[in-house]
């Protein structure tokens, strides 16, 4: 049995899925229906840059969601009846969504363009940073914000490993607690080039507008279960679908106990990062040892997934 996995911001690069529309209709006609609900050429600046543009959080959230749905639709009907679930690493779980069926293609890419807006925004209007921390700590990364609160906001904002872990918050507070990270044993702690503090409290001003974008999309039930970054639960419904993906605009991401969770429902299940590059992969390589896992976001990739 396969479960899907589908990546957040950061996977996206310059000639995402160009290889894709070359070798299907199904794909191009994936990207051509993307272009035409956001009036605008997205596919050329997947296919050809510039990665500046391309990373621009709401250029990069919509491309993501379209690679996802590209991939999904060429691999469907081989795949569909053996899928399990599927989860998403923050923007990846309104892809996951789209796949379930909870949400059509037009709706959820217009609905990801207006949640990438929101948060480029917010973090014009209020500035925060973000920083990786690496490595084992001697203190849990909890009580080093804390401390770090001094100088401001600054909490937990992705797990994504037990020795990888992103913070979030207002500048000041980010860089106190990567020095009280760096002291309590971290091998690194880097900022990461982000336009806001995603995943943090100083994401509340995006909740009003994301809340009328979720509700204004057409929902369905899923039909097969999408696991929360928020809860780390299975969502089976529209309603709960709607109440948690405005909630992770301002919560962590809790990938390390969500991927240990589904590989406890699943034993032995087949991972399959629906998307460029193979970060979440990579991550489930180190939190669920014993699952097998996949690449799917390039032709030759899609085809080796076709003989499974």
């Amino acid at each position: 049995m396969f479960f899907l996995l589908f990546p957040g911001q950061g996977s996206q690069k310059p000639g995402m899925a160009k290889d894709l529309v070359a070798a299907s209709p199904d794909a191009r006609a994936t990207f051509d229906a993307v272009d035409a609900a956001l009036g605008t050429a997205l596919s050329t600046l997947c296919f050809e840059g510039p990665a500046e543009e391309l990373t621009l959080t709401h250029n990069a959230q919509p491309a993501l969601l379209a690679h996802g749905a590209a991939v999904w639709a060429m691999v469907r009907p081989h795949l569909a009846g053996r899928v399990i679930g599927a989860a998403g690493h923050s923007l990846g779980e309104f892809s996951a969504y789209h796949a379930a069926g909870a949400l059509g293609l037009q709706d959820a890419v217009r609905l990801v363009r207006r949640r990438g807006e929101l948060m480029y925004q917010t973090g014009v209007e209020r500035p925060g940073a973000m920083a990786a921390i690496l490595g084992t700590l001697t203190t849990p990364i909890d009580e080093i914000c804390r401390a770090a609160a001094t100088a401001g906001v600054v909490v937990p904002a992705n797990y994504n490993a037990d020795e990888q872990i992103v913070i979030s918050g207002e500048v000041a507070a980010v860089e106190a607690a990567m020095e009280g990270a760096k002291a309590a044993g971290a091998k690194r702690a880097l900022r990461l080039p982000v336009s806001g503090a995603f995943h943090s409290p100083l994401m509340q001003p995006a909740e009003v507008g994301l809340t009328a974008a979720i509700e204004a999309a057409t929902w369905s039930a899923p039909t097969f279960p999408v696991w929360s970054n928020v809860t780390t639960a299975p969502v089976t419904d529209a309603a709960t679908a709607r109440q948690v993906l405005v909630r992770q605009l301002t919560s962590p991401v809790r990938w390390v106990e969500q991927v240990r969770a589904i590989a406890a429902a699943h034993p032995g299940v087949t991972f399959v990062e629906m998307g460029p590059g193979a970060v979440l992969t990579g991550l489930v390589k180190r939190l669920a040892p014993g699952c097998e896992y996949l690449t799917c976001g390039t032709a030759a990739e899609v085809e080796a997934v076709l003989q499974r």
